[in-house]
């Protein structure tokens, strides 16, 4: 893709900007056909297309970046360009400093004898020699390659130094407007076509309303924004969505930029001599992730991202399209408790338990202490980004309904919830959950290959490869089973996890084991946290008990069962328990649960794995009974809750089984009030270190919860925790 660049004196300022539709730019700023003079109340002087024909998307943006670092570091070593900001660029010091890097050739000196003439052909010859020192830094920031690029698109451009190619100051709009419908009706070529007729312009306009409105929160390649405004129809004039995006892009709701562009940082006497490196603006990636290859559409090496290449092909020449979002909750004065409710009446309509409520309650009180923490007239943007707390509970401790009044009290604000987990299968598990919690809601589930792709809700449930597609979305960020594959570890997914935060929203992480960082910030107290260490029917978790068997590979060889292990597994049966057997390695599920056919005399017997299609359809048969012995790998250790289980961890001391997963794996028994007793084995040859920890994590949670007198006293349905 290209676009065209030219700049615009606003206000006593000239401003470079890049448009992928330049007819929208010249009637926006010069005969208000989109009501630009009196919507922006700006003084609009003169314009001038710096090129007469396109560049490549990448560098079209590129030279708009290093025209405005250049008129914010221009200003006589002030940071950010007050002075030039102040006066306009005219002439009082914001020039002469020629340590910046900005003095290529003599560029910015030599402008020093004419800048404080007045005279309307220095003014505009001043621009030309601002992009002329743009274009020769450019060149030598961007090295051999891309240089010669440049060079060759500045050579090509032949007389633009010729008055006709930039629009004096004097000159008045509606000699402006006469000027470019002489060129239409004579035919001449400026690059681009001119005249739109009042049908077309009427239509891009509504269609600028419908994007700003349907982009709200997101981050979209051009094609899935295509798709996205496709879905809720718009205009059919010569420009289509292209010219409704640019024209939302002017009014500022809508910000458009290359998918891959070179990264921020860097110190500002150094701009040009350090090529900065190029990252994807999507997924976060830098040059590690890279890949170069000749591109047809912009004629060049051009990069594209392998990181996120499953979500699309993220490039320097593909548009990216970030939809702006005013959030309702950016007023803290809004966070006052709903129908002016107690924090127990607020509490007491969803059912928790002792330990649910307590941690709901400090989580609610986070969350409504509001996003912002600023002085009076700070800006928004030097707020902390996210807050995180983390909801530290045991497996089965029910925090699903732990975030409910979260969610609630953000949409009765008027604000947008996200529910986000690693895997497909929980996500789809939560959808009828959250719906029957929020009738009233617009809920949207989002995952690889959901219906609901391009549309918006109240609350959105998604896998976390989904919020790549979502820029400060929502007021309230839900990040389930942050310890998970494949979350944990994750940079991209860390990346989209942060960007679809609205600036100083509130994060709730949730896990029954966190990442070590995250225990010894919430420790020290460097993270606001709560612990939830007894599941919702106060009943204590079951500890694992150690059973010595062979290794699992000497008994599949041998073909029979240790007898310790098979009068377990029995026993299991016998009390009517359906049980999960885990093994390390995919390939030996479908062996182990063809051998606990034989020997068990029991049909109903499946293995699954990531690999298997027919996952979703047995354990959905697991559920419902139709199977009793599922062998499976770590794909089941979360997410899934049968009421009357066992489980069975064969070769629980090998290496991929670590404390984390050997604790959600026994984690699948006991979950229910009706049976909250099950029995776990950890099966292997030796006790390893990761099942001792294991051992103590849920001992240890099992005497907080009853030091807390969070537990069922003996004798009224309770049980010693040891």
């Amino acid at each position: 893709m290209k676009a065209h660049v030219y700049v615009v004196e606003v206000n006593g300022c000239w401003q470079a900007r890049a448009t992928i539709q330049p007819a929208v730019d010249e009637l926006f700023w010069m005969n208000g056909s989109f009501g630009a003079a009196g919507s922006l109340n700006e003084a609009i002087a003169a314009s001038g297309w710096l090129w007469r024909e396109a560049l490549p998307l990448g560098d079209a943006f590129r030279v708009v970046e290093l025209w405005e670092r250049g008129r914010m570091n221009g200003s006589g070593g002030k940071k950010g360009g007050e002075m030039s900001r102040q006066d306009g660029w005219d002439g009082k010091g914001g020039n002469n400093s020629g340590d910046d890097g900005w003095n290529a050739k003599g560029g910015i000196n030599s402008w020093d004898d004419g800048w404080n003439d007045k005279s309307e052909n220095n003014r505009d010859y001043e621009a030309l020699e601002r992009l002329n020192a743009c274009v020769e830094g450019a060149k030598r920031e961007a090295g051999d390659e891309a240089g010669a690029h440049i060079g060759d698109w500045w050579k090509r451009l032949g007389g633009w130094r010729k008055k006709d190619h930039v629009v004096k100051r004097g000159a008045s709009l509606l000699g402006m407007a006469e000027r470019w419908e002489r060129a239409a009706y004579s035919g001449e070529q400026w690059g681009v076509e001119l005249a739109i007729s009042d049908a077309e312009i009427r239509e891009i306009a509504a269609g600028a309303k419908l994007a700003a409105e349907l982009m709200q929160g997101r981050a979209l390649l051009r094609g899935e924004a295509h798709a996205l405004l496709d879905g809720a129809g718009g205009p059919e004039a010569t420009a289509g969505w292209s010219g409704a995006l640019q024209l939302a892009t002017l009014l500022g709701r809508v910000r458009l930029s290359g998918a891959v562009a070179a990264g921020e940082g860097g110190r500002a006497d150094a701009t040009w001599r350090r090529r900065r490196e190029r990252r994807c603006l999507r997924c976060g990636s830098g040059e590690a992730h890279l890949r170069r290859t000749p591109c047809a559409a912009c004629g060049r090496m051009c990069a594209y991202c392998s990181a996120c290449i499953g979500m699309g092909r993220s490039r320097e020449c593909e548009l990216l399209v970030i939809g702006q979002r005013d959030s309702p909750l950016a007023d803290h004065t809004s966070f006052i408790a709903p129908g002016h409710l107690s924090l127990e009446q607020r509490l007491a309509k969803w059912s928790l338990s002792p330990a649910q409520s307590a941690a709901a309650a400090k989580a609610l009180h986070f969350v409504e202490q509001g996003p912002y923490e600023l002085t009076p007239h700070s800006p928004a943007e030097k707020a902390e980004p996210i807050r995180n707390f983390l909801l530290w509970a045991v497996t089965g401790a029910g925090k699903t309904e732990m975030i409910f009044p979260l969610v609630e009290s953000v949409l009765l604000k008027g604000g947008k919830a996200l529910i986000a987990t690693p895997r497909r299968d929980v996500v789809i598990e939560l959808d009828p959950r959250i719906r029957k919690a929020f009738p009233q809601a617009s809920v949207v589930t989002l995952y690889g290959g959901s219906t609901q792709r391009w549309e918006s809700g109240d609350i959105t449930l998604s896998t976390t490869h989904q919020l790549l597609r979502f820029y400060q979305g929502f007021d309230l960020v839900v990040l389930d089973e942050i310890d998970a594959f494949p979350y944990h570890g994750d940079p991209i997914l860390h990346y989209a996890a942060d960007k679809s935060c609205m600036p100083g929203a509130a994060r709730l992480l949730l896990s029954a084991t966190p990442p070590n960082e995250l225990q010894r910030a919430a420790r020290r107290g460097k993270l606001p946290h709560a612990r939830v260490p007894v599941r919702y029917h106060r009943h204590p978790l079951p500890v694992p008990k150690l059973l010595r068997t062979p290794a699992l590979k000497q008994i599949l060889q041998q073909r029979k069962l240790p007898p310790q292990l098979l009068a377990a597994m029995r026993q299991s049966l016998l009390r009517d328990a359906q049980l999960f057997v885990f093994v390390q390695q995919i390939a030996q599920s479908a062996q182990m649960a063809a051998l606990l056919r034989i020997v068990l005399g029991n049909p109903a017997v499946e293995a699954t794995s990531s690999q298997d299609p027919e996952r979703a359809e047995k354990v959905q048969r697991f559920r419902s009974r139709e199977i009793r012995v599922l062998v499976t790998t770590t794909i089941l250790e979360r997410g899934v809750t049968i009421p009357r289980s066992d489980v069975y961890i064969l070769d629980a001391d090998g290496r991929l089984f670590d404390e984390a997963s050997l604790v959600q794996m026994a984690g699948r028994a006991g979950r229910s009030a009706e049976d909250p007793n099950g029995i776990v084995y950890f099966c292997s040859p030796e006790r390893s270190q990761s099942q001792v920890s294991a051992v103590r994590h849920i001992q240890t949670m099992n005497r907080i919860a009853r030091k807390q007198g969070y537990l069922l006293p003996v004798g009224k349905g309770g049980t010693p925790d040891e």
